[in-house]
């Protein structure tokens, strides 16, 4: 059997995962969470085989808990399923170490498909999108550039943002700058919009 743990907010969503795996005769679902906090506690106790998780949950998003779980339990393999298929995610997951990216609207055997191959060691990335990211190229912002570009995102001024990040108002602008630069922005919130939608933060 291989065993499989289910991260996802949204309970419909969910429970219709572990229906759907339910009904395969070597696919059991051994836990199921609602926030990126409960994965690697989850993980522990249920010791699953493969674990899929989406991307945006409350607490620690699944980009990160799967960074966590592929570095804590090595032998569990991580799947994002997601409904958001952005260039940036599947990178990111990529460098989290996990072994396969599906978008939601994919058919219900493509993702018991994925969950099989990569329990047997394959990688499985949704063909779109994995196009789509070689097309866009990688993520040219730094980490302290995405840091700036999530704080302006909920707003504020250039002084609120230094002391949120603890930094001086100088730096806060000059990793703004190069931010729109970096993403043809024409000011920080729309460097902010387009940075999120590639999937870079």
């Amino acid at each position: 059997m291989i065993r499989v743990l289910l991260a996802d907010d949204q309970a419909l969503v969910r429970g219709a995962l572990a229906a759907l795996l339910g009904l395969e005769p070597d696919i059991e679902v051994v836990a199921e969470v609602s926030t990126g906090d409960e994965v690697l506690p989850a993980a522990r106790r249920a010791h699953p085989d493969v674990a899929l998780l989406d991307v945006q949950m409350p607490g620690l998003d699944g980009l990160s808990a799967a960074a966590a779980l592929t570095a804590a339990l090595p032998a569990c393999k991580v799947v994002i399923c997601t409904t958001f298929g952005r260039p940036g995610y599947l990178a990111r997951a990529m460098a989290a170490g996990c072994a396969g990216f599906v978008v939601k609207d994919a058919p219900p055997e493509r993702l018991v498909d994925a969950v099989r191959r990569v329990h047997g060691g394959l990688r499985v990335v949704d063909p779109a999108l994995a196009a789509e990211s070689l097309a866009s190229g990688p993520d040219p912002l730094t980490d302290r550039e995405r840091d700036t570009l999530r704080a302006a995102a909920e707003g504020g001024s250039v002084a609120d943002l230094a002391r949120a990040l603890h930094l001086s108002e100088g730096t806060v602008r000059n990793h703004l700058s190069s931010a729109i630069g970096k993403t043809g922005a024409r000011n920080r919130a729309e460097a902010a919009k387009l940075a999120e939608a590639r999937g870079w933060l």
